[in-house]
């Protein structure tokens, strides 16, 4: 299992959540870019459920050696890669949290996702779970940068599950909504449309068993977006949203 963003807490509640449900992975190997922090997941994989894990640095915001993954092979990856951003109007125009922003959730991201991808290709097999956001449904203006590279992101998996698939490789999208993480600490959130990491866990492991195209965290998402998607663009730009 490769598990790219393993300090995420939605990444490591879905890696114990498999390990609970009983698959079984040769090894699992860790993409951080704080090695410190993953070292003690790491740990508690090996006590927990007698997990081997391998820790992968890999920083998104430098160059990439791709020689160093060539030996990493795997039927499931899942990745919870993201970064929110300032959405202030100090940090909205700032050219380096935009960067930051595209970089992390899309341009730099990409590369590696397709690079993996390539390799499942070859083997014919594997699965692929990968975390957008609803935020990228809709242009809003609260998070117009940080959902327009998410809007990029699921237009790439789209187009990746529908060229996969007569590969044998199935691309999973995740589209949560808001979610109770590091990421959107100090954020007013809905707590009735706020998931924990857990119960988003739960809800991607279902997907993935059945093979669901794309999943929504909290199904609520799904019926909420629909209706951002419809509302016309004479109303729509005067909302505060």
């Amino acid at each position: 299992m490769i598990v790219l963003g393993s300090n995420s807490e939605v990444a490591q509640a879905f890696v114990e959540e498999t390990l609970s449900a009983g698959d079984k992975f040769s090894k699992i190997y860790l993409f951080t870019s704080n090695k410190e922090t993953t070292e003690k997941f790491a740990k508690h994989l090996e006590v927990k459920f007698v997990q081997q894990s391998e820790i992968v640095e890999l920083d998104l915001l430098r160059p990439i050696d791709y020689a160093k993954l060539d030996g990493m092979e795997s039927d499931l990856l899942f990745c919870a890669t993201g970064y929110l951003g300032e959405s202030t109007e100090e940090g909205l125009y700032e050219h380096r949290n935009t960067e930051k922003i595209i970089d992390v959730n899309y341009a730099k991201l990409i590369p590696v996702l397709t690079y993996f991808a390539s390799k499942m290709e070859r083997r014919r097999a594997g699965t692929m779970i990968v975390l957008s956001s609803v935020a990228g449904e809709r242009g809003r203006q609260s998070n117009f940068i940080y959902g327009s590279a998410k809007a990029g992101l699921t237009a790439y998996l789209s187009g990746l599950r529908n060229y996969l698939f007569a590969k044998k490789v199935h691309v999973l999208t995740v589209k949560p909504g808001f979610m109770a993480t590091k990421m959107t600490e100090g954020l007013p959130l809905n707590p009735k449309l706020t998931a924990s990491p857990k119960r988003a866990a739960k809800y991607i492991y279902k997907a993935y068993k059945i093979k669901k195209n794309v999943v929504y965290v909290l199904p609520i998402w799904s019926l909420i977006m629909l209706i951002i998607r419809n509302i016309p663009e004479f109303v729509f730009k005067k909302l505060k949203l």
